[in-house]
């Protein structure tokens, strides 16, 4: 069940992150402004995000073996249109990236299936494998340009839609929901309601904005980076950008194995210190070898060792009847952290000719998530919160004293 749910996130994020490597091509071919060209990729980041709240509910209530083949479907719709018919303007293909955005909403059906699966000390490595799927975006990053270059326009779209309807398919027959799951009986408002009023919900939507956030952010947005900055050929800085994501979808699962075993506040603070450091440097724009490609990779070590801490704090903290929902505004807020950094940095280079001030403001917000984990957060995990989740107070102990 686990592989069935990474393969699903894999593939629907694989759609999701479609017009990104396409950016900086559009932008030539449709005379696209910075900040229009950045719009473009945000655009499926942020119905993704925000999908995320409804979708990761309605998984708590109907299961994941109903739900991830629905998204799948649903997803191949956009996927076909922008391939036949949605790119050749501005107007559609910010249409097209709209819907694309179901795709994003994947994440959120895969937690809540993924952790009733597994035991509360196993499941920080669990949802840090499944998290492995965003990986999908580095697929997208290594196929896209190549397959339009070779077979014009609508040849990657079309294979994302074939892989899609076989990934939707094979769910339906295969997937299952873990026996004994709780299934919620109340309105999707009230669930919605009651997941909010959690802290654990606001405490991991912060921190997974951030990790995540910045995670999303340099994987849409960094082909264009490297190009404009460094002066990098499309299809070099695609290359560099799936790197990237590599590095940082392998340190996810690692980020929640650590956690399983020294408490996920221990692995945030160490990564957020380490996005703080990368960020001031890169924002100076050293030379790309060797400095700036260290302080990248450090970068996407750690945003990808955060997120899967971030997650591991939600399994060890989150009542089991409200993974979902709770999933759902966490994952919303990590996509939305993904939404405003391209924006921000399309509109700064535009006006000044540099991104130094956006990375400098990844720091700035990463000291703030910093601060917050070593105060708030880690209160929260030894002040006994666990006692009203998913673990046991023995679960809680080991926890508290780890963190």
């Amino acid at each position: 069940m686990l592989a069935l749910c990474t393969v699903g996130f894999a593939v629907n994020f694989w759609a999701w992150a479609l017009l990104s490597p396409l950016g900086p091509r559009f932008k030539d071919s449709l005379d696209l402004s910075s900040f229009e060209q950045s719009l473009l990729v945000a655009v499926p980041v942020v119905v993704g995000s925000l999908g995320r709240v409804p979708v990761g509910a309605l998984t708590d209530r109907f299961g994941g073996r109903v739900m991830f083949p629905v998204v799948s479907a649903a997803t191949i719709v956009p996927v076909l249109y922008l391939g036949l018919a949605g790119h050749s303007s501005l107007p559609a293909l910010l249409a097209g990236g709209f819907f694309l955005g179901i795709g994003g909403t994947a994440f959120a059906v895969g937690v809540p299936v993924v952790n009733t699966w597994f035991p509360p000390e196993r499941r920080g490595l669990a949802i840090g494998v499944f998290g492995a799927g965003m990986g999908g975006t580095a697929i997208s990053a290594l196929t896209t340009v190549k397959l339009v270059d070779a077979n014009g326009m609508s040849s990657p779209f079309l294979i994302t839609a074939a892989v899609l309807a076989t990934y939707a398919v094979a769910a339906a027959l295969l997937l299952r929901d873990a026996p004994g799951r709780t299934v919620p009986t109340e309105p999707l408002a009230r669930r919605l309601a009651a997941a909010v009023r959690l802290p654990i919900t606001w405490q991991a939507a912060a921190l997974y904005a951030v990790a995540f956030g910045g995670y999303v952010a340099f994987s849409v947005y960094l082909p264009t980076y490297l190009k404009t900055g460094y002066g990098l050929t499309q299809a070099d800085a695609a290359n560099r950008m799936a790197g990237f994501v590599l590095l940082a979808v392998a340190m996810r699962p690692f980020g929640g194995w650590l956690s399983d075993r020294m408490g996920p506040t221990r692995v945030l603070s160490g990564s957020l210190a380490v996005v703080v450091t990368a960020a001031v440097t890169q924002s100076f724009t050293p030379a790309l070898a060797p400095l700036g490609t260290i302080a990248f990779l450090a970068m996407a070590a750690s945003l990808g060792a955060a997120s899967g801490a971030a997650f591991a704090l939600v399994a060890l903290l989150t009542p089991a009847g409200q993974v979902g929902s709770v999933t759902g505004v966490v994952g919303a807020a990590g996509g939305l952290g993904g939404f405003l950094p391209p924006l921000v940095m399309g509109s700064l280079y535009g006006e000044y000719g540099t991104y130094a001030a956006g990375l400098a403001l990844l720091a700035v917000v990463a000291t703030a998530a910093l601060a917050y984990t070593l105060t708030a957060v880690r209160a929260a995990v030894e002040g006994g919160e666990p006692e009203r989740g998913t673990g046991s107070r023995g679960d809680h102990r080991t926890a508290s004293t780890t963190a």
